[in-house]
């Protein structure tokens, strides 16, 4: 091998025994483990695909079909992909592009990006007692009690109104990273581009719709395909908000994996779990892959 091959495996060696140590292996565990009836994370019984079936078939805080729209961990896990996925990436996009247009830019973003700053489990503290029933602590409740005199609601304990609770509290700490990305993308945008435009007598929406939205496809999909990881391992905000509650409905399939393997001790059965959450990401990072390697191309 030539000095310059030692040189490229003396730099790049560590990183892959450590992603082999703390990614690969662990991966492949699992797998391994999904297979059986294990306890805890140590393997039992080899059950083949008994986990997957039961999960599939027979779990119905997993998917239930019967009723509709369906329910379950699977179900809220795509309502989050819709509904908090969407509203960032409007939100975000709708910052970037409005607050170019003021005095005091760099002051409306700051404030906007500051809940990326704050912990999941901080803003699960902060929102719980947002969404407070009592009214002296919860600020929604107190404000509809003073204005209209209205009742307290458990925005929390409704089974109808949790899951659109809990996303709007992580809409409020993410949307800044989706604002961040596509503002600093916005600016990379040539201004001849915009001001020729602008002379020959375009609209700003024209300008948005047919130049600047266009040239921000690629930033879009980056933050849309972090976003969508994001939702799908998503764990922390629901164990301090809810638990996965009220009566289950309010699980994803991050929190249903902890629970099924670490409180209910069936180490086989959540493996099971965190393998389905693994073969959801991989399409989506396949996607961006190959969404990258064109951008590569055609520049």
């Amino acid at each position: 091998m030539s000095r310059s091959g030692w040189q490229a495996a003396l730099f790049i060696g560590p990183a892959v025994i450590l992603l082999t140590v703390l990614l690969v292996y662990p991966v492949l565990w699992t797998i391994r483990l999904s297979f059986d009836t294990g306890r805890g994370l140590e393997p039992r019984k080899w059950v083949g695909l008994d986990n997957y079936q039961r999960l599939f078939t027979e779990d119905k805080r997993f998917l239930d079909l019967t009723k509709f729209p369906p329910e379950g961990a699977l179900a809220n896990n795509v309502l989050w992909l819709v509904l908090y996925t969407s509203i960032c990436l409007i939100m975000g996009l709708l910052i970037a592009v409005l607050a170019t247009r003021v005095r005091y830019e760099s002051v409306i973003k700051a404030i906007i990006f500051v809940p990326m700053a704050i912990s999941a489990v901080a803003v699960g503290l902060i929102w719980k007692f947002v969404y407070s029933n009592d009214t002296d602590i919860g600020v929604i409740n107190a404000l509809r009690h003073g204005l209209w005199g209205a009742d307290p609601i458990p925005f929390l304990g409704r089974e109808d109104t949790v899951n659109y609770a809990i996303i709007f509290a992580y809409v409020w700490a993410s949307a800044g990273f989706a604002m961040v990305v596509l503002s600093a993308a916005l600016k990379g945008i040539s201004q001849e581009i915009i001001e020729a435009a602008r002379t020959d007598g375009a609209s700003e929406w024209a300008i948005f719709r047919r130049i600047q939205l266009p040239l921000l496809a690629l930033p879009i999909s980056v933050v849309t395909v972090w976003l969508m990881i994001n939702v799908i391992k998503l764990f922390d905000i629901i164990y301090i908000m809810t638990a996965g509650g009220p009566n289950g409905k309010s699980q994803v399939i991050g929190y249903m994996m902890y629970d099924q393997t670490f409180q209910g001790g069936k180490g086989g059965y959540g493996s099971a779990i965190a393998v389905v959450m693994l073969l959801l990401i991989i399409p989506i990072m396949a996607f961006n892959i190959k969404r990258f390697r064109s951008q590569a191309i055609q520049g």
